[in-house]
């Protein structure tokens, strides 16, 4: 009685009427319940949107299959609809470019020369429905396929090539991005038409001559030796015969204007003893005047600039002036 009397004397109002509600015994439970059914009808909603709903990505195309049929393909990415396994089934590729490097395989060309042959290639999914039905999905597979009918591909291609598209010292000879196209073409209509893929590149990787082939590779350097040294002489005898063509030309020229000199000289001195003739004809005839002449001349020579001389009269051909200093004094 004590105990009630304190307890009713320190309870407050709002104490009191906490205490004295009388609560109801299942609404804790309703609350419960109540959330219970609001997650498990998400989850349903969740499991419902994952049975009749799938995305597709970017980087994906998706194969859509009825009790195992294809019926649909979809290659743009997003949300799509269908109906829940076992009726349908969803089944994703990935449609990014595949690429892979063959091993070293020996080929032979059309002359009968031995290659090591590695080309590299790049592929993508071109047709989804045929590539499914091929290889069920499998990237390896198809990777696997694709290799071995490049390496059937390359034996033909590089067979009908001689060796000298390969290995030669003359780049002009080189038909390595020839080889490279025509074996591109013939790999991506069949590869297109059977299993639904598109190369997108293809390339030679790597060119050798066989590992254990010793005689041959020595019987390629001797070949390149041989041609090399023909081309050596056949330069070397080019040079030659021009050479020669150049000597003889100048001694063409040379003979040419030592014959034209000569006749000039021949001409010259013919002409200079006909002169020589004429004047020696009329110095015979006439002594005296030849010699006033021959003095004359020689005056004339010394006299040519004004000059002052002091000369004995007595001394030719300066005699003349005596007589005409006489005349003068008269």
């Amino acid at each position: 009685m004590f105990s009630n009397l304190t307890l009713k004397t320190n309870c407050g109002p709002a104490l009191r009427m906490s205490l004295c509600r009388p609560q109801k015994p299942n609404e804790s439970a309703m609350n419960r319940k109540r959330l219970n059914l609001i997650v498990g009808i998400l989850l349903m909603l969740i499991f419902v949107v994952m049975l009749f709903c799938f995305q597709v990505r970017q980087t994906e195309v998706a194969i859509v299959t009825t009790f195992g049929k294809v019926t649909r393909t979809v290659t743009e990415p997003g949300f799509n609809l269908k109906w829940p396994w076992p009726i349908q089934s969803v089944h994703f590729l990935d449609r990014r470019i595949q690429s892979f490097e063959s091993p070293m395989t020996e080929i032979s060309t059309t002359d009968g020369r031995y290659l090591l042959f590695s080309v590299y290639a790049g592929w993508s999914i071109a047709n989804p429905r045929r590539f499914f039905e091929n290889f069920g999905g499998s990237v390896r597979e198809a990777t696997r396929r694709l290799e071995e009918m490049i390496d059937s591909r390359k034996n033909a291609t590089v067979g009908r090539h001689p060796f000298s598209h390969f290995v030669s010292t003359d780049e002009k000879e080189l038909k390595f991005a020839e080889v490279e196209q025509e074996l591109l073409e013939q790999v991506n209509q069949d590869a297109g038409k059977i299993y639904g893929i598109e190369v997108k590149f293809l390339g030679i990787k790597r060119i050798a001559l066989p590992g254990g082939a010793g005689g041959v590779t020595e019987s390629v350097f001797s070949r390149m030796r041989k041609e090399r040294q023909k081309l050596m002489q056949k330069l070397q005898a080019e040079g030659e015969s021009r050479a020669s063509e150049i000597r003889s030309a100048a001694d063409r020229d040379r003979e040419k204007l030592l014959a034209e000199a000569d006749a000039k000289a021949k001409n010259l001195m013919g002409e200079a003893y006909q002169q020589a003739a004429q004047v020696l004809e009329t110095f015979q005839k006439n002594p005296d005047l030849a010699i006033l002449i021959l003095k004359l001349e020689a005056l004339e020579k010394a006299l040519n600039e004004r000059t002052t001389l002091i000369l004995d009269e007595r001394t030719p051909p300066f005699d003349l002036l005596k007589n005409v200093s006489t005349n003068r004094n008269y």
